[in-house]
C-alpha cells in the first residue's frame, strides 16, 4: 500500500514537467553538440557573431511578459532569426558579385548560429536571476529550437549564388522559414502549457498563435530587414531596424501592465467580501482556480478563461447587500430566490465599471438551473440552442455549491462526497458535464495530495 501511494504521489509530477524536460533536454543536447562543432571548426566572422551575440542577449535582458503567465524576447528572437538568415554583412572581406564566390569554409555554420545564440540567451538571462526572477528554461529552449531549425534549414543554402545573388529567391524562402520558426515556437510552448495545465492541446494552440501572433509579424519583419539591411548598412542594421521593435515591445508591456493591474483590482475587490465577513476566507480564490481548472478541462479558450476568473472572483460580491450574512457564506445552502437576489445585485455593481458585460452576465446567472424542467425540447431544440445560462455560468454554479460544501479542505473523502451530491443534481440544477469535469479535476488533485 505504501509503495502505491508513493506511485500516485510521483506521477502527476511526471506528468506535469514531462514536456519541459524533454524539451529542455532536446535543446541541451543540440547545444553541446553545436558548441563542440563550433570550437573544432572555429569561430567565423567574430564580428558579427559578437554583435549578434550582444543583441540576443540585450533582448533576453528585456523579456516581455505577455497575458496568461507568458514570456517572451521579442527583440532576442528577431536577432537571432537574423543571425540565421544572415547572407553577408556590408563591407565584409567576403562579400558576393556576380564574379566572386565564397567558399564553405567562410561561411556561417548552423552550429555557430545555436552557439552564438544560445549564449546570448545565457547571458540575458543572468541578471534575471541575480534578482531572484525564474529562468523560464523551457521559453529559452523553445526559442533556441526555433531558431536552430530554420539555421539548420537555411545555412546550407546561403552558400548557393542564387540565394546570395538574387533577391527574388531569397526573400521568399526567408519569410517561409521565419513563418516556420515562429510556429515551431508556438507548437513547444503551446505543448508545455497543455502538459502544465492538464489542457486541450489544440485549444491552447489556437490562444497560443493568436497572442503571439502581433508580436511575431513585428518579430519576423525586423529579422528579415536586418539580415536584408546589413548587406548595405553592415551591422549598424541591428541598432536602426531593432528600434521599431523595441518600441513595439514597449506598447505591449504596457498593455501588460494594464491587464496586470485591472486583475489584481479584481482580486482585491473580491477580498472584500471575506474581510466584511460574508463569506470564508480564501473562498473567492477557490472558486476562481476552480472554475478556471474546470473551463480548461472543457477546452474553453483563454478570453472566455478569463472572463470566467473575473465573474468566478467577484461571484458573491452581491453579499455584500445583505443585512444578515449567510452563515458561512453558503449561498447554496439559502433559497433559490435569495440565490438570485445575490446574484443580480452583484451584476449590478460588476456593471458600473462598463466594460465587464460578459462578466456581469455570467454572475447574473449563475444560480440558474442548468436544465428547465418544465421544458420539453422538440426535435428543433439543438437548432435553437440550450435554453439554460452560458457555460461559464454553469461552471461557477458547480464550483461555488463544492466549495460550499467541501472549504478549504483536502480531505479526498470529503471532495468525493461533495462531487457525488451534485452528480445527484445533474438531472435539473447541475450541467452533467461540468460536474463531470469537476469529477476529473478533482481526482488529480486527490492524487497529487496522496
Amino acid at each position: 500500500m505504501t509503495e502505491r501511494r508513493h506511485e500516485l504521489r510521483r506521477f502527476p509530477w511526471q506528468v506535469r514537467d514531462s514536456g519541459q524536460v524533454l524539451l529542455t533536454a532536446a535543446a541541451g543536447v543540440l547545444l553541446v553538440a553545436s558548441v563542440a562543432q563550433t570550437a573544432n571548426s572555429g569561430l567565423r566572422d567574430n564580428r558579427a557573431a559578437i554583435a549578434f551575440g550582444v543583441l540576443i542577449a540585450f533582448g533576453e535582458l528585456l523579456r516581455l511578459s505577455l497575458p496568461g503567465d507568458r514570456e517572451s524576447a521579442p527583440i532576442a528572437t528577431a536577432g537571432a532569426l537574423a543571425y540565421a538568415l544572415l547572407i553577408r554583412v556590408g563591407d565584409d572581406p567576403v562579400r558576393l558579385t556576380t564574379q566572386q564566390v565564397v567558399t564553405a569554409q567562410q561561411v556561417v555554420t548552423a552550429q555557430q548560429v545555436v552557439t552564438v545564440t544560445a549564449i546570448g540567451m545565457i547571458i540575458g538571462a543572468i541578471p534575471h536571476l541575480a534578482v531572484g526572477r525564474p529562468a523560464r528554461i523551457g521559453g529559452m529552449a523553445a526559442r533556441l529550437l526555433a531558431v536552430a531549425s530554420v539555421a539548420f534549414l537555411f545555412r546550407p543554402l546561403a552558400k548557393d549564388s542564387v540565394v546570395k545573388l538574387h533577391w527574388g529567391v531569397a526573400l521568399p524562402l526567408m519569410a517561409s522559414l521565419v513563418i516556420l520558426a515562429l510556429l515551431v515556437e508556438a507548437v513547444l510552448s503551446a505543448l508545455m502549457r497543455a502538459d502544465e495545465q492538464r489542457a486541450m492541446f489544440r485549444v491552447v494552440l489556437v490562444d497560443e498563435l493568436r497572442i503571439q501572433l502581433p508580436l511575431g509579424a513585428a518579430v519576423g519583419a525586423s529579422a528579415l530587414l536586418i539580415a536584408f539591411a546589413a548587406e548595405v548598412m553592415g551591422l549598424a542594421a541591428l541598432a536602426v531596424f531593432t528600434a521599431p521593435l523595441l518600441v513595439t515591445q514597449v506598447a505591449f508591456r504596457r498593455y501588460s501592465g494594464i491587464r496586470t493591474t485591472y486583475l489584481q483590482t479584481v482580486r482585491s475587490l473580491a477580498k472584500v467580501t471575506e474581510i466584511g465577513g460574508y463569506v470564508e476566507t480564501g473562498h473567492s480564490q477557490r472558486v476562481s482556480r476552480l472554475a478556471v481548472a474546470i473551463g480548461r478541462e472543457l477546452g474553453i479558450h483563454e478570453p472566455e478563461l478569463l472572463e470566467l476568473e473575473y465573474a468566478a472572483l467577484m461571484h458573491d460580491i452581491g453579499q455584500l447587500s445583505l443585512s444578515d450574512p449567510i452563515p458561512g457564506g453558503a449561498t447554496v445552502l439559502v433559497s433559490r430566490a435569495d440565490q438570485q437576489r445575490i446574484a443580480e445585485l452583484g451584476a449590478e455593481v460588476i456593471q458600473q465599471a462598463k466594460v465587464l458585460g460578459a462578466v456581469a452576465e455570467i454572475v447574473r446567472r449563475q444560480n440558474e438551473p442548468y436544465r428547465d424542467v418544465d421544458f420539453v425540447p422538440d426535435e428543433f431544440a439543438a437548432d435553437r440552442g440550450s435554453p439554460g445560462p452560458p457555460l461559464s455560468s454553469r461552471i461557477i454554479k458547480a464550483a461555488n455549491a463544492f466549495d460550499d460544501l467541501v472549504g478549504g479542505s483536502m480531505d479526498p473523502a470529503r471532495a468525493a462526497e461533495a462531487v457525488h451530491r451534485l452528480q445527484l443534481d445533474t438531472a435539473s440544477e447541475y450541467d452533467p458535464r461540468v460536474v463531470e469535469a469537476l469529477s476529473r479535476v478533482m481526482h488529480r488533485r486527490s492524487l497529487i495530495q496522496m
